[in-house]
């Protein structure tokens, strides 16, 4: 018992890390950039919030598991900017090694519970993990809507390029959600091009 409850709380320790990781995005009054902890507590509150945009098939419980685990890895890998310059692949590599060592700190059973969860929402491929990805990837829209444009200014991004890279994930879970961000994204970029 002691073993494993010392494997427990190495873990939690461990993922106290994840306040340590500052995102590209700003937090909604422009202040400074939110930590990859705060985005994971914000996407389970928008889950909760937002649940009656999911669909039928989809376990918020579930998601909301998944969106409090999803960036650990960034403890290790770092968070990457959807519109930053990076190595898919290379950042691929570089967060399942990241998952290997931060869930590998757990006993067994919890270990391969988590890791398998973490890995669905990788995969995309189950209702929830497809509701969950479009959450994560309509928060920082959100965000930089409410911060004046945030990362979209620093990185110089088109709508276009907004549409092609975080667009088709958040209608594949969420079609209502990608309409409304749609909508308020466009008015946006229209009047600040």
């Amino acid at each position: 018992m002691t073993d494993r409850l010392e494997q427990q709380i190495a873990f939690l320790n461990e993922a106290d890390k994840l306040k340590s990781v500052n995102r590209g995005t700003l937090l909604c009054d422009a202040s400074r950039r939110e930590n990859s902890a705060e985005h994971s507590w914000h996407l389970t509150l928008y889950a909760l919030v937002l649940a009656d945009q999911a669909g039928p098939d989809v376990d918020i419980t579930r998601v909301i598991k998944m969106l409090i685990l999803h960036d650990l890895v960034e403890i290790d890998a770092g968070d990457n900017p959807i519109f930053g310059d990076y190595d898919p692949a290379e950042m691929e590599a570089q967060e399942l090694a990241a998952a290997d060592r931060i869930f590998g700190l757990l006993p067994i059973d919890l270990r391969d519970d988590l890791r398998a969860t973490w890995e669905e929402f990788e995969a995309n491929t189950t209702p929830s993990a497809q509701f969950a990805k479009s959450l994560d990837r309509f928060q920082p829209p959100m965000q930089n809507l409410a911060a004046g444009g945030g990362s979209w200014v620093e990185y110089s991004v088109t709508e276009e390029q907004f549409i092609t890279k975080v667009g088709s994930k958040i209608k594949n879970g969420a079609p209502g959600l990608w309409a409304f961000a749609q909508k308020k994204v466009s008015t946006w970029f229209a009047a600040n091009r």
